[in-house]
């Protein structure tokens, strides 16, 4: 009988591309952008980005896709724009003025704020965010012209700095431009938001763009314009996979434990192996295990064993 089996779509491609993203893009569409480029049969982003910001967008291709947990968890820093006197349904100036404010804040006044918002703080997302309520996404329901009331959670904030303030006086509106660093689930859409309300004047944010996530900075990032000229470029064989970073660039701050050639093959079975020896971690937590120079595996490391939790196949 002749096989019914599906020919999978695309080609195996494995690693990450640090995408530098443009305005006025979401990042389902970038995705869907790069992966056609690539002709990927599996690619992802890690950490959404709005359309308004630009950008570090990192995108997992194939089996680099396992490792985006390691990198939706690292720190992200931000260069923001907020205007104050009016603060928007959206938290920037994509969406519709719902209060103003006629007062216009010093610069020592909104120096003098900053400091509130380090260290662990309690933030409100936005009500157009990815938050999920009772199953639905705020943004749909935002959309829908519902108004929900969204739980405050604990979000991490490690740096805030004002690096610039324009007040033209009473023939614009005042501006100032931050840097932030901060942990997983931090909205800088909130920060501009919480400041406004704490300053009185109300704030909107009106540029943003990140500038890294994880281990991925601007220096590793490439337009998708630049992608395009790659496919086009003198190498057809590698075309935009030059600008691809390998997997195991998530993992840089991983423990990396090399095994020997029947070790890994139990690992590649799912088995977990007994790390001994001298020279055997002492380590505890996660870990990747490598074979010949090449990652072959995720896992922890408990109690003297290396037990993988996701095994990688670089033929998939």
């Amino acid at each position: 009988m002749r096989s019914m089996a599906r020919r999978k779509r695309g080609q195996p491609v494995h690693g990450w591309l640090i995408l530098d993203k443009s305005e006025g893009m979401t990042s389902t569409e970038a995705v869907g952008i790069a992966k056609r480029l690539f002709d990927a049969r599996k690619a992802g982003h890690a950490g959404t980005l709005d359309p308004l910001a630009t950008g570090i967008l990192p995108l997992a291709f194939g089996e680099a896709t396992k490792t985006v947990p390691f990198i939706v968890d690292g720190t992200k820093s931000y260069r923001f724009r907020v205007q104050f006197g009016a603060e928007t349904d959206t938290d920037d100036c994509e969406g519709q003025v719902v209060r103003r404010s006629g007062l216009r804040p010093a610069r020592p006044q909104v120096e003098a704020a900053l400091p509130r918002f380090l260290g662990e703080i309690a933030q409100v997302p936005p009500q157009y965010s990815a938050v999920k309520v009772e199953g639905a996404r705020a943004y749909d329901l935002a959309r829908d012209g519902e108004t929900v009331e969204l739980k405050p959670r604990l979000v991490r904030i490690d740096r805030l700095a004002l690096t610039a303030f324009t007040d033209p006086g009473g023939e614009g509106p005042v501006e100032a431009t931050f840097e932030a660093e901060c942990g997983k689930g931090t909205y800088v859409r909130a920060i501009a938001r919480d400041l406004g309300r704490m300053l009185g004047c109300l704030g909107h944010i009106v540029e943003l763009r990140r500038t890294r996530v994880g281990p991925f900075g601007e220096d590793a990032a490439i337009s998708l314009d630049k992608l395009r000229q790659l496919c086009h470029g003198p190498d057809d064989r590698e075309g935009p996979r030059v600008a691809l970073l390998p997997l195991e660039a998530a993992l840089d701050d991983i423990l990396a434990l090399a095994m020997s050639d029947q070790d890994a093959l139990r690992i590649k079975r799912g088995q977990p192996v007994l790390l001994r020896g001298a020279g055997a971690p002492i380590h505890t937590g996660p870990a990747f295990a490598t074979s010949r120079g090449s990652p072959i595996a995720l896992g922890e490391i408990r109690q003297g064993e290396f037990q993988p939790t996701r095994v990688f196949n670089f033929s998939a």
